[in-house]
């Protein structure tokens, strides 16, 4: 018998991403540079909370997580129709992919950038424009250009991985030009939250532009991946037609407890700007003096780096010495000579630098 299925689903594969599972190690020391995630870790607030609540697992979770969606009410300064909770990021881009593309959406996208945009969109046999740039705001003019009619763009921003950010007045030009041509812009703001000394968010203009629809994610801010939790805001008929989609349940009881605390805790962010703010700078300066390794200038918690080295070959080396770091060569837009490392702890840094310093 000959099962059949969706082209798209046949062609579909996996991204790759970073992370200690990705090496399938066991070794507790392995210092873990290929996730952008906070260094400061997780919430001492968020961690007593799943500890004292452990025993609700044993129940249903709020069906439409409204208790997270009053604190992001509150958070966000938006409406609750504004709001939508996920199961981290993820879930968010494919649902926002089924409801919203088809095979006849043009999609535009800026690359080297996330790659489950590209992915997401592919499963929906959409016709992906791409438009390779190190620097957006350096070729704005020229990606403007090219916004398709009644089409949709992803923008990351910062950008994932070169850590590049664009203005929220440039960010204006891209969605003011989309409305014109009934196109929507999704902007991914998961690591908005760790650029220190910023205001660049369009978060507020969704009430402004329907056309505007933004990611965000506790993940990386709060140092939550492993209980999956992300949402987003924008207009209230996208918000409802993604409420209608949403797998039941998705969004674990402890995911919205731990939301519900760490968006209280707004000191664990300022803590962690602080520390990326010194522990950037000091990374920047300190590898760029390395033979053999460049640094993109980075607004956020992570660095691009090219390098001589074949970076799946470099990746290998660190790791004999305990550093993970991202091997980049399955960006589209990079190749094997490319590697990001996530901002850490000066401690972790320092042993960081050391081990580049041994990398012949």
């Amino acid at each position: 018998m000959k099962i059949r299925t969706k082209s798209s689903i046949t062609r579909h594969i996996p991204v790759i991403h970073g992370g200690k599972n990705t090496i399938q190690s066991t070794d507790s020391n392995i210092i873990d540079f290929s996730s952008n995630i906070s260094p400061i870790g997780t919430p001492t607030s968020v961690k007593k909370i799943l500890k004292k609540n452990i025993e609700n697992i044993k129940n249903y979770p709020d069906y439409s997580s409204s208790s997270v969606i009053l604190s992001l009410k509150k958070y966000t300064q938006l409406e609750k129709s504004n709001i939508l909770v996920g199961n981290g990021a993820i879930e968010i881009i494919y649902n926002f992919c089924f409801a919203f593309l088809s095979k006849k959406t043009k999609i535009l996208i800026p690359i080297p950038t996330f790659q489950e945009y590209e992915t997401a969109a592919k499963l929906n046999n959409s016709q992906i424009l791409y438009f390779k740039t190190m620097n957006l705001s350096e070729n704005l003019d020229q990606f403007i250009s090219m916004i398709p009619k009644n089409g949709c763009i992803f923008i990351c921003n910062p950008n994932n991985p070169t850590g590049k950010l664009l203005e929220k007045n440039q960010l204006l030009q891209i969605i003011k030009k989309a409305k014109k041509l009934s196109t929507i812009v999704f902007v991914d703001e998961c690591f908005i939250e760790m650029v220190p000394e910023s205001n660049e968010s369009v978060i507020s203009y969704v009430k402004k532009y329907d056309n505007l629809f933004v990611l965000r994610s506790l993940t990386k801010s709060f140092a939550l991946p492993g209980i999956r939790i992300g949402y987003a805001v924008s207009s209230k008929y996208m918000i409802e037609i993604l409420q209608k989609i949403k797998i039941p349940w998705s969004v674990n009881s402890l995911a919205q407890d731990a939301a519900n605390i760490a968006l209280k805790d707004k000191s664990h962010l300022t803590k962690s700007n602080l520390i990326i703010k010194k522990e950037l700078n000091y990374l920047t300066n300190k590898i760029s003096k390395l033979n053999g390794f460049d640094c993109n200038k980075s607004s956020t918690n992570f660095i691009l780096i090219k390098t001589k080295n074949n970076s799946t070959n470099l990746q290998k080396k660190l790791l004999g010495q305990k550093i993970l770091v991202r091997d980049c060569k399955n960006f589209r837009g990079l190749n094997n000579h490319y590697i990001r490392i996530a901002v850490k702890s000066h401690k972790d840094n320092l042993k960081l630098i050391k081990a580049l310093e041994k990398i012949r």
